[in-house]
């Protein structure tokens, strides 16, 4: 890094004024009366302005993490300078890569005028996909792997970032911000007038455009996902799996390509085959929630009921944004992730106080309930289910549970025909301790590079094959192998 720079994330940045240094756009002989102002300033100005960030959004110098034998952390942050910021009064001033938004210049008004002729200004949205765009054409074309950036702990606030990076490295979501497509379907009748979908979007964005020696603070992303779920407010521990359910729900309420919601349906399904049921409830759903968020993450779920009395059979079909798994228990050998998902699929029988009443014989009776995927998501997240609640004490499971990195076969659990549910692992959320105190760290593969990385909140270090599976496991982030192959 050249000497007068200090490391940070590229910003759009006017010249110090007043200083004797060397400006970024030149400077004049000492004497000699000052330049016109070069075309393509005014744009430059409504740029800064327009991707301007508040005092709370920069990163603070931190303390050099600790080395850990063996692995070369990329996030040893250097000790920056006090008044140094880009712009500021004062000679010293050191200036950040700049990218710049500069238009031609406009030919001079007849006469000679020698002030250039004035443009009406760039819509602020304009300017900040532009930049954007320039920092991601910036980071495909780098030698730097990007989306090497930490995020800062607020304070018991582990769980958010374990997630955050996970859904950071789900490529069409990290795409869908990058390259601000959410922008066109943001909606008016979200109770929280966007804000959410639009701070996740410019999180996704600093994680995907900062260098690698830098972290990025959460604060004004908690302050609208603890507006939009009250139950996130202060700093005590929380749950990444309620977590990524209520984010998961208030990103997708936002961009809900659906403004009008049509009215329930009163006819019923009964008569019709299981796969044109399971059909029609899909199309009713997506009359609904119909968005971008959803086109990744939701799947459906089919439900028999069987009666053992008059053994009537009744199905019902239900979205669904996370599977989770109990974890199966062996006397001998070790747990596999496969044994999780046919302990979750398998037919339970519901006797006593948990007997249905059938449609059929409208009796009480014993029946027998069985689960299998009637369609199958893009991303696939499953949820270890390692903590439970018993005579009012929780406890956590710390079973060892193999899963594959790829080729994940859920074949034998489709309610039909499927010859495409093979599914490839790129993110893990990882819970380390007990109830009363415990971490959350996250293991992700770049959709860039394919290489995995360990997110320790501020800390990202490389991580080998052979040590991303381990009794910490606790949300597994998988791909479908071919987006084409959704069924």
């Amino acid at each position: 890094m050249r000497k007068g720079r200090r490391p940070g994330r590229p910003s759009l940045a006017l010249p110090p004024r007043g200083g004797s240094g060397r400006s970024a756009v030149g400077a004049s002989p000492e004497g000699a009366p000052p330049a016109a102002p070069p075309a393509g300033l005014e744009v430059r100005a409504a740029a800064a302005a327009a991707i301007q960030v508040p005092p709370s959004r920069r990163c603070q110098p931190e303390p050099e993490p600790s080395a850990v034998p063996g692995a070369r952390s990329p996030l040893a942050r250097r000790q920056s300078r006090s008044g140094g910021s880009a712009g500021g009064g004062g000679g010293g001033g050191s200036m950040r890569n700049s990218y710049t938004v500069t238009l031609p210049a406009s030919p001079l008004p007849p006469g000679g005028h020698k002030e250039l002729r004035p443009r009406p200004p760039l819509p602020g949205s304009l300017l900040l996909s532009t930049f954007v765009g320039l920092m991601v054409h910036k980071a495909k074309n780098s030698k730097t792997v990007q989306g090497l950036t930490g995020l800062r702990n607020l304070g018991n606030t582990c769980f958010m970032n374990s997630i955050l990076q996970c859904l950071s490295n789900t490529k069409e979501l990290r795409d869908y911000c990058l390259q601000s497509q959410y922008v066109r379907d943001l909606n008016n009748n979200s109770r929280m007038q966007m804000s959410l979908m639009t701070e996740f979007a410019k999180l996704i964005q600093m994680l995907w455009t900062s260098s690698p020696n830098e972290s990025v603070s959460p604060s004004e992303f908690k302050m609208q996902i603890q507006r939009y779920a009250p139950r996130f407010v202060g700093y005590n521990q929380q749950d990444a799996q309620e977590f990524l359910r209520f984010l998961l729900d208030g990103l997708h309420s936002e961009v809900n390509r659906v403004l009008v919601r049509p009215k329930g349906h009163s006819d019923n399904l009964d008569h019709l085959q299981d796969d044109e049921k399971g059909r029609q409830m899909w199309m009713r759903y997506l009359a609904r929630e119909d968005s971008r968020i959803g086109d990744l993450f939701v799947g459906q779920l089919k439900s028999s009921l069987t009666c053992s009395s008059c053994g009537y059979c009744s199905t019902a079909f239900d979205p669904f944004w996370d599977l989770s798994l109990p974890i199966a228990k062996k006397s001998y050998g070790e747990v596999n992730l496969i044994d999780c998902m046919r302990l979750f699929t398998k037919e339970d029988v519901l006797d006593g106080d948990e007997k249905p009443t059938c449609g059929h014989c409208k009796a009480r009776t014993k029946c027998m309930k069985k689960f299998s995927i009637q369609r199958f998501p893009k991303i696939l997240v499953l949820h270890l289910k390692r903590f439970s609640e018993a005579r009012m004490r929780s406890s956590k499971l710390t079973t060892f549970v193999n899963f594959p990195l790829k080729d994940l076969d859920l074949r034998e659990f489709a309610s039909q025909s499927c010859n495409h549910a093979i599914y490839n692992l790129y993110a893990i959320s990882n819970h380390s301790g007990t109830t009363m105190g415990g971490h959350y760290t996250a293991y992700c593969k770049s959709p860039v590079s394919g290489e995995w990385h360990a997110f320790n909140d501020s800390r990202v270090t490389p991580i080998s094959l052979g040590h991303l599976r381990s009794s910490d496991a606790y949300l597994l982030f998988y791909e479908l192998a071919s987006p084409s192959s959704r069924m």
